[in-house]
């Protein structure tokens, strides 16, 4: 009864939004609202924009619109939106251009343009994207196209509102006839854009050439009524129901722009540079509708090669839509589509689509020149983390060295197949990190295609994302034996810094138990300094960082701690793992355990379910396998 309930609420907010009255009353509209009467690009714009705007610290725009959709691709995004959507607001030349998004599979070009087409059909049912159109208009027509030209520039004046367009055929015959001339008397109506329905937005996909019919875009001739109306110029024997009619106030979808025919794409030059069409034995048709292409790289490439595509070729805006770059981003994005599959009810243990995407990304990177850099720095750098010896300005420069970086590499849908292969394979209802691991590899061995040399790389990819897991794992299984992990490892960096303090400012300590004065604690420091390599020359040099650090923080008004300092959190991490490594090794690796171990064992599993987001059978499968580790 609840969704019945929800249904009547539906149906009675959809009646809500009807409005109907006649052009003076659309004019007393405009006059309150002129936004109402805004060209598509507009408002496709003021959607994305309403939605909301954040900057990072770098100054790059971050637009909420796409942040329940697409991940990863902020700069695309960034670029995408200033350079076309907004541009092409403000009636700038390129909104007569065709936007082709260009990319690798599964990269995210048809998700961008589903979210555009989504997004208008809620944004038209708001106060703000309200559009309007003639009643019965098959395409949805501006009012204001009524308006003679000759008295366009009094209106514009008077209402502040352009007017470009004419009226299509279909609505010039029934002012005529329907209403004598009179076009304060034609019946105007609220339009709620739908793609089901076919309501300012529309999607052409290509088929065969030989058999698909430019129709399709441009509407027919309904023979059926030739007879009674006499004439193949009569609008009312002419079925405006091409996917360029139906896309008129909105957004046309060309998938695979690329794969078609010749001749459909010529209708698109004079659609982008004029904003009409040419259909049956009609004078140019008006459409206002922001056009969307989608093809690969490889198609784009062979249609530039193409001479005959020259004039075309000038009237689109290349958007290139790379690979995510960024692993925590890319877990976003599996997490998404695991729960659009029927792996939602699958347990996917923690760190199994970290270890995964680690692996995938990886494959997506181009080898930097910069001295020092391999790519596993350069990953953990673009995900936005500490990285020894590199600053955030490094970034850019590494983009930059490599502008076309995203454009191959593991597909995040290949990833997702071989969860599901895996699932299959192992009949279990927990997936880890070394399930998917080891189906990726199996997948690789199943792909002919793949040459030796590539073979090779990806593997390699592989190992170093196994590596990269085992170092969580041990990490996992630490932070779980320490019971109050995060306060043990405040302590010894507190403890760290004091002493740390007092030597570089040659002081003595206090004993906040007897008061005694005594040196700092040279030995603490050391065993902290030297899981991380620092020598015994070298450690001055690295203490007075860490404070030189803490002192930036506290400009800042930030507070530091062991997370702040890359190095730092790594030497922390490490000394309190080997502190406890002898008591995790025997623990995790005895197989005939005693009580007081079996006990720990308990505990430790029960904290990793319950703080750590295992289930009984991962947390069992890594702490075996920790042991492991450790063994060898």
């Amino acid at each position: 009864m609840d969704i019945l309930n929800r249904l009547a609420a539906y149906r009675a907010r959809e009646e809500e939004l009807t409005w109907e009255g006649d052009f003076l009353a659309y004019m007393e509209l405009v006059r309150k609202q002129p936004i109402i009467a805004e060209s598509a690009h507009s408002r496709v714009y003021r959607m994305i924009e309403s939605a909301g705007v954040t900057v990072d610290d770098h100054g790059h725009k971050n637009y909420l619109f796409f942040s329940n959709e697409i991940f990863g691709l902020d700069l695309s995004l960034e670029r995408l939106v200033e350079e076309y959507f907004h541009s092409a607001a403000k009636r700038l030349d390129v909104r007569k251009r065709i936007l082709l998004l260009m990319g690798p599979v599964s990269g995210g070009k048809s998700t961008l343009v589903t979210a555009l087409k989504r997004g208008l059909e809620s944004y038209s049912r708001t106060d703000e994207g309200a559009l309007y159109g003639i009643k019965g208009c098959p395409m949805h027509e501006e009012p204001l196209h009524l308006i003679p030209l000759e008295l366009r520039s009094d209106f514009e004046t008077e209402f502040g509102v352009r007017i470009e367009g004419n009226l299509c055929p279909s609505c010039r015959m029934k002012l005529d006839s329907q209403y004598g001339g009179r076009i304060e008397d034609v019946i105007v109506e609220r339009i709620l854009l739908s793609e089901d329905e076919r309501i300012g937005i529309g999607t052409f996909s290509p088929s065969d050439p030989k058999s698909q019919d430019i129709a399709d875009l441009t509407g027919s001739i309904d023979f059926s009524t030739i007879s009674e109306y006499g004439s193949e110029s009569d609008p009312r024997a002419y079925r405006f129901d091409g996917e360029l009619n139906k896309a008129n106030r909105g957004l046309m979808e060309f998938q695979e722009m690329l794969k078609c025919d010749e001749k459909f794409l010529w209708h698109l030059l004079s659609l982008t540079q004029e904003g009409n069409f040419k259909a049956g034995r009609f004078a140019l048709i008006s459409a206002d509708e922001m056009v969307i292409a989608h093809t690969n790289e490889t198609e784009y490439r062979a249609f530039v090669g193409n001479k005959r595509n020259e004039a075309l070729q000038s009237r689109m805006i290349v958007m290139p839509i790379p690979y995510n770059l960024r692993i925590t981003d890319e877990v976003k994005i599996y997490e998404k589509l695991v729960q659009q599959s029927d792996l939602r009810d699958v347990h996917i243990a923690p760190h199994a689509l970290m270890t995964a995407s680690i692996f995938s990304v990886l494959t997506r990177l181009k080898e930097s020149k910069k001295q020092g850099m391999d790519l596993l720095k350069k990953l953990y750098l673009y995900d936005g983390r500490n990285v020894e010896g590199f600053k955030d300005k490094d970034v850019d420069e590494l983009r930059t060295e490599s502008p076309d970086e995203g454009m191959s590499g593991i597909d995040p849908r290949y990833v997702i197949n071989r969860i599901s292969s895996a699932l299959i394979r192992q009949n279990t209802s927990c997936i880890n990190a070394l399930h998917v691991l080891r189906a990726m590899k199996e997948g690789l061995d199943q792909h002919a295609s793949i040459s030796k040399e590539d073979r090779e790389k990806l593997l390699n990819f592989i190992a170093i994302a196994r590596k990269e897991y085992d170092e969580m794992a041990k990490k996992e299984v630490q932070k779980a034996f320490v019971y109050s992990y995060e306060e043990s490892a405040k302590t010894l960096l507190d403890n760290y810094l004091d002493n740390v303090e007092a030597y570089c400012n040659w002081q003595r300590m206090k004993d906040p138990i007897t008061g005694e004065e005594m040196d700092p604690d040279e030995k603490l420091m050391r065993s902290i300094e030297e899981q991380i390599g620092i020598s015994e020359n070298a450690k001055r040099a690295f203490r007075e960082e860490i404070l030189i650090r803490i002192s930036t923080y506290a400009r800042r008004g930030k507070r530091f701690d062991y997370h702040s300092h890359e190095r730092l959190r790594e030497a922390i991490e490490k000394k309190l793992f080997d502190d406890l490594k002898d008591v995790v090794k025997i623990t995790t690796s005895t197989k005939t355990p005693d009580s007081n171990q079996l006990k720990k064992i308990n505990e430790v599993s029960k904290r990793l379910m319950e703080e750590h987001g295992y289930c009984a059978s991962c947390a069992n499968e890594l702490l075996q396998y920790t042991g492991s580790l450790l063994n060898r």
